[in-house]
């Protein structure tokens, strides 16, 4: 973790709470952790787990009831004067006005600052160049989506906070966000994103920090977080006898069939497991489809932390 006061973000044991001051629901249930400065911070986490509010404290726009946040060293409420041009924020639904053409509004955004990005060659860059004089309103929302990051970044901040940066974003455009943020992370930017999107978590992040129900439940780098364990995947017929099959496996494996016809076998994988889990489908008269061996992912990690289950 990141020494004391060297963090972007600088969060300890923050409490925000909905309802009544005292029983109310804990949207964030003492929450501690560290955005390092010019690296790329993922905060993931199932809905409802505390990620946008918390986001929303260190931006300054909502109070907490309790703990501390530091971001750049500064209160984000109390030294909001001092922070905002320091850094960048991406406008949620409502933050542009509808009737803004999107080249007009970047370039008054530009103007609050002292050394901007252009924001032609900005606008550019995210494919909205054809879309310079539509309004906000007649604009996709993959369109406002990239408006708003425009926004968040054209004031060349030091940090800048990206809530869900590539949602409703087709493949071109996502992949458009992503170079530009490992861009803003090269030239010593820190950023902090939220995101379900565990492709993009594990691509982007020097650090993921995962919470559930308002609490950090595991951090730290991406390969850290998935270890070197490795994981045998296959497809055959559905309903195969996992567990004839697990009793032909070493102690301690684990085999599951999820969708149908779609197998994983979590244990050391050898080059006899292998050997052992062909020989057993041969003699059984089951032929495997895509036999692969891969390391855990953070999507594996991710719902071992946090569950299955869908969540409201």
């Amino acid at each position: 973790m990141t020494p004391p006061g060297d963090g972007a973000v600088e969060l300890r044991t923050l409490v925000k709470r909905y309802g009544a001051a005292v029983d109310g629901r804990r949207a964030v249930d003492g929450l501690s952790l560290t955005a390092a400065r010019g690296a790329v911070t993922a905060l993931l986490g199932p809905n409802g787990a505390g990620k946008t509010t918390t986001i929303e404290i260190c931006e300054g726009f909502r109070r907490a009831d309790s703990g501390t946040v530091r971001v750049l060293g500064l209160d984000p409420v109390a030294d909001a004067r001092e922070l905002k041009p320091r850094v960048g924020v991406m406008p949620q639904s409502g933050g542009v006005p509808g009737t803004a053409r999107a080249a007009e509004f970047l370039r008054l955004v530009a103007s609050f600052h002292t050394r901007p990005l252009d924001p032609s060659a900005l606008l550019e860059r995210l494919g909205l160049t054809e879309h310079a004089r539509t309004p906000f309103r007649r604009m996709s929302g993959g369109q406002q989506q990239r408006l708003s990051l425009a926004v968040a970044v054209v004031g060349r901040p030091e940090l800048v906070f990206l809530d869900e940066p590539t949602t409703g974003l087709d493949p071109q455009a996502r992949h458009a966000t992503w170079e530009l943020i490992e861009e803003l992370r090269a030239a010593g930017v820190s950023v902090v994103l939220t995101t379900h999107n565990m492709e993009e978590a594990e691509r982007l992040s020097d650090h993921v920090a995962i919470i559930d129900r308002g609490a950090l439940v595991a951090e730290g780098a991406p390969e850290e977080l998935t270890g070197a364990e490795r994981q045998l995947r296959f497809r055959a017929r559905p309903g195969l006898g996992l567990e004839e099959l697990l009793a032909a496996l070493p102690a301690g494996s684990a085999a599951k069939e999820s969708p149908a016809g779609h197998y994983l076998i979590e244990a050391d994988v050898r080059p006899e497991l292998l050997a052992t889990v062909t020989a057993w489908c041969a003699s059984h008269g089951v032929l495997t489809e895509d036999l692969r061996i891969e390391r855990r992912t953070l999507e594996d990690v991710f719902l071992e932390l946090t569950g299955r289950e869908l969540r409201s």
